[in-house]
């Protein structure tokens, strides 16, 4: 038996208990390459599909995820630009033929729009009030980068859903109401992430033994990480004879230069090679190795006995620290951010002092032995995640804010 709300012309279709939505998904670039917004983006949408929804993507930029959208997707559709710059007539031609595009999206009573970031936000601005469909933005980093066309759009956005508390205050202090921001904390895949079988044999193929003590970083090479301070704190623990070992996944971020008008990734090589040498010369220079990047780091997880967090801006809430848990490795994390959300209880042992390597030293001490001294702290750190932060519960949260901003809109209309 239908829901009496299906007579309204709105965005949601009830039929019994089961409540279906089109997403209109916009991703400057749909790739894995780059950091966790874009994989919360594929996970979220992925996630939705497989409860009974429909999605759309349009993207910018081709990323390696776009083969894999186009897995579940109903429709994959290239846009020349979300955004332009007021003071560059191409970028506004560029625009203008954007809108044009807007014709052949497809959208239907239970569509919504919904920008993974603030800065696709004209283009979704002006989907959402040309196909008169509801508009959802996500913030999963805080304010920056703006100008008068985005903050134009994002007044006409009807839900902004935050990735902590500590991003929606950020926006709140940005000068957005309360009230128009609900939060929806990160989840990760513990199917995925995910203690190893065989730990002995595996440190043997990392080519390590069970006695070694070994730290770990997943994250860009950027100075925003805090990596000085975690190469500086081992140089504090070889000095209290500890030795530990520092495998550092990642690559130098790769920076805009104004006068060359491109990327240019010599800026990002060059702070790496400065980490070499301050390894170097705080004499742990053999204890240190950088990876590169890893595409998948749950084997680095697992064969790690803490993985750390060392990020001296505030985090809105890193994926690394769920994932690391879910592989029931323990995190520490600087005290800043969305860090402090997930890290709580017993854990909240975890935290230190931003870019202070004394402190971070003083807390790896005290936990890189758990083995010994606590070994069922791998299970209470999983069953923290499959609690609080898995990726079901991240989807449902989604379906759930994305849902109740619909049917608002609609007794709005």
């Amino acid at each position: 038996m239908r829901d009496e709300s299906q007579n309204y012309f709105g965005w949601v279709l009830i039929i019994g208990e089961l409540e279906i939505m089109h997403l209109i998904a916009l991703e400057q670039e749909p790739t894995s390459l780059r950091g966790g917004q874009e994989l919360n983006l594929f996970e979220i949408a992925r996630g939705l599909v497989k409860r009974g929804h429909r999605v759309s993507l349009l993207y910018e930029r081709e990323g390696n995820l776009l083969d894999s959208y186009r897995e579940f997707c109903q429709d994959v559709i290239k846009i020349d630009t979300f955004g332009f710059d007021r003071r560059k007539l191409e970028d506004i031609l560029k625009f203008v033929r954007s809108l044009i595009q807007i014709g052949r999206i497809p959208a239907y009573q239970d569509s919504l729009v919904f920008c993974n970031a603030y800065h696709s936000s004209v283009f979704g601005y002006a989907l959402s009030s040309l196909k008169n469909l509801p508009f959802v933005c996500y913030f999963q980093i805080p304010p920056c980068d703006f100008n008068r066309q985005r903050r134009i759009a994002l007044n006409g956005v009807d839900r902004f859903i935050a990735v902590s508390h500590q991003t929606k205050l950020e926006w709140v202090r940005f000068g957005l109401a309360a009230d128009r921001i609900c939060v929806v904390q990160n989840g990760t895949d513990p199917n995925k992430f995910k203690p190893a079988a065989d730990f002995a044999a595996l440190r043997q193929e990392w080519g390590f033994s069970e006695h070694d003590r070994i730290f770990s970083y997943v994250g860009r090479i950027d100075h925003s990480k805090g990596i000085e301070s975690l190469i500086k704190a081992l140089g504090i623990l070889n000095q209290q004879g500890l030795n530990p070992q520092l495998l550092l996944a990642g690559k130098p971020v790769v920076h805009y230069d104004p006068e060359k008008g491109k990327e240019c990734p010599e800026a990002g090589m060059k702070y790496q090679r400065s980490l070499e040498q301050l390894a170097i010369d705080v004499g742990v220079g053999n204890q240190v190795k950088f990876l590169g990047l890893l595409k998948n780091p749950v084997s680095l997880y697992q064969v790690s006995d803490v993985n750390v967090l060392c990020s001296i801006w505030p985090e809105p809430f890193a994926r690394v620290i769920l994932e690391s848990m879910a592989c029931g490795t323990p995190i520490v994390g600087s005290r800043i951010g969305g860090t402090i959300e997930a890290l709580t209880g017993e854990f909240e042992r975890g935290l230190f002092t931003p870019n202070d390597e004394t402190d971070l030293a003083r807390c790896l001490a005290e936990i890189m032995n758990w083995r010994q001294q606590d070994p069922q702290l791998s299970e209470r750190y999983r069953q923290h995640i499959l609690e609080n932060f898995s990726l079901e519960k991240l989807v449902e949260n989604f379906e759930k804010a994305l849902l109740n901003t619909a049917k608002k809109s609609l007794i709005a209309a």
